[in-house]
């Protein structure tokens, strides 16, 4: 099949074809002729098969008719990050070259003032974050009443952020005979809700199965200790010992460790970059740019960089972490062994990520190869010689520092030594208040008369007296 069987418009072929693309993906070619139709789209598809050119493509084809009015947008589309609106704003300027479409992104870290000088002249698409998006509404700036096309796109992503509710205040702030398009990897409940809610009789488009990896990818998982220097003399020699390493994406599972791990293999001569949720807009899009154009082979990233980033020719993918959702592991290694290249992933393993693990072979249903023993393994001996014989050394050196007195210059011991060295006194129990009240003619009544054998020094000197 080819793009020309699809009901496209001239003008969108032709940027196709000025684009190199001659035959669309599974996605795509299912997908664009109902979205011709008008018609509800529900479409599932693993990360990487071209979901956004399955949207992008036919909505520049049904808004070459019509135009648009200030502050009320014709279409809209959700991303869940910054990175993503951006990409899917190229990709309109990519195929819309033969188009005089406007297009407005309302994504956080910009001015409020130059996005709503866009709105104000009137905008065909409006890409947005959810947040961004409802600031300007409630700010009164923007009209959500002539949106005739709505597009959902990585719908998972959406709900481990948070912006489901969000997501649902929107969609009842569009008009009800709007066109809804729903894109998304996996299908959890919550998602499976928001489609029935929102979608009206929907054509349900699934190219494979839920959560699935792509074949041409080789997943490996290599042990590691569980410190964090452990981990790092792992991972670098990972990168060093890797066949074919062109660039890749290294994963970790929050921010703080992103930047930990970014300053580590910049201090050991790797040409890294970091990119996460606390980097300003313009940080971020350096971050990206340097490692699209080969200037950074290494990218450190928290999970901001599962999701859809199109970045197509990523060799490998590290995760540092093992990541805590199963989902997550399957967008984490998308990022590699794109539009048929082939691609690696390995990930580090610690004993304390088991459940981690087994959940994300669970869910792609498959077992992932170890290159290394696992950690359950590989730590036996390391614990028999903690519990034997290294745990007494420990304990014997330490004995010894004990023994061993500080002294001062001169040789002495110090007074903290001479302290610690004196015998503690006996501690009183808890009974001696009752044997206290015996008779005082009781031979077995160990009471302290006075100040017994303790009497302070200055108590024994002798007083002269003076006469009256």
């Amino acid at each position: 099949m080819s793009f020309n069987e699809l009901g496209l418009s001239e003008r969108v072929l032709k940027a196709v074809e000025g684009a190199g693309y001659t035959q669309p993906t599974p996605i795509q070619a299912q997908a664009i002729p109902h979205v011709m139709q008008r018609r509800d789209v529900l479409g599932i598809a693993q990360t990487g098969t071209g979901k956004t050119a399955a949207f992008t493509l036919p909505m520049l084809s049904l808004l070459e008719s019509g135009r648009a009015r200030a502050r009320m947008p014709r279409t809209l589309i959700l991303e869940p990050t910054r990175e993503l609106a951006a990409q899917v704003e190229d990709s309109f300027t990519k195929y819309g070259v033969n188009h005089k479409l406007n297009v407005a992104l309302l994504i956080g870290g910009v001015s409020f003032g130059d996005q709503d000088a866009k709105i104000t002249r009137g905008v065909d698409v409006l890409i947005a974050t959810p947040g961004r998006l409802l600031d300007h509404f409630e700010r009164g700036k923007l009209l959500l009443t002539g949106i005739e096309i709505l597009v959902i796109d990585e719908a998972d992503r959406m709900l481990d952020m948070g912006f489901i509710p969000d997501i649902e205040r929107i969609c009842k702030l569009v008009p009800f005979t709007r066109q809804t398009l729903f894109f998304s990897a996996t299908m959890p409940p919550e998602i499976t809700r928001l489609t029935e809610q929102f979608l009206h009789n929907p054509i349900r488009v699934e190219v494979s199965r839920p959560a699935s990896t792509a074949n041409t990818i080789t997943q490996k998982l290599v042990a590691s200790g569980g410190k964090d220097y452990e981990k790092r003399e792992v991972l670098r020699s990972l990168i060093k010992n890797a066949e074919n390493l062109k660039n890749a994406i290294i994963f970790c599972n929050r921010k703080k460790e992103v930047g930990v791990l970014h300053r580590s293999l910049q201090k050991y001569g790797f040409d890294a970059v970091a990119l996460h949720g606390d980097m300003d807009q313009h940080a971020r899009l350096a971050a990206l740019d340097s490692f699209r154009k080969g200037e950074m082979n290494l990218l450190v990233a928290s999970d901001v960089a599962a999701r859809g980033l199109d970045i197509p020719d990523v060799s490998h993918v590290f995760n540092y972490d093992t990541p805590h959702h199963a989902e997550d592991y399957v967008h984490r290694i998308g990022r590699t062994g794109r539009a048929g290249r082939q691609g690696a992933s390995m990930t580090l393993v610690t004993s304390s990520d088991d459940k981690s693990l087994a959940a994300i072979e669970k869910l792609i249903g498959q077992k992932i190869e170890w290159m290394t023993p696992p950690p359950s393994e590989a730590s036996a001996p390391e614990r028999a010689r903690d519990d034997g014989r290294g745990s007494e050394d420990r304990n014997s050196r330490r004995g010894s520092r004990r023994e061993r007195p500080a002294r001062d210059k001169r040789g002495a011991p110090t007074v903290a030594a001479r302290v610690s060295a004196t015998p503690p006194r006996p501690v009183r129990m808890a009974e001696e208040p009752e044997r206290r009240r015996a008779p005082d003619n009781d031979p077995g009544d160990p009471r302290v008369v006075g100040l017994g054998d303790h009497v302070p020094s200055f108590l024994l000197r002798s007083v002269a007296r003076r006469n009256a």
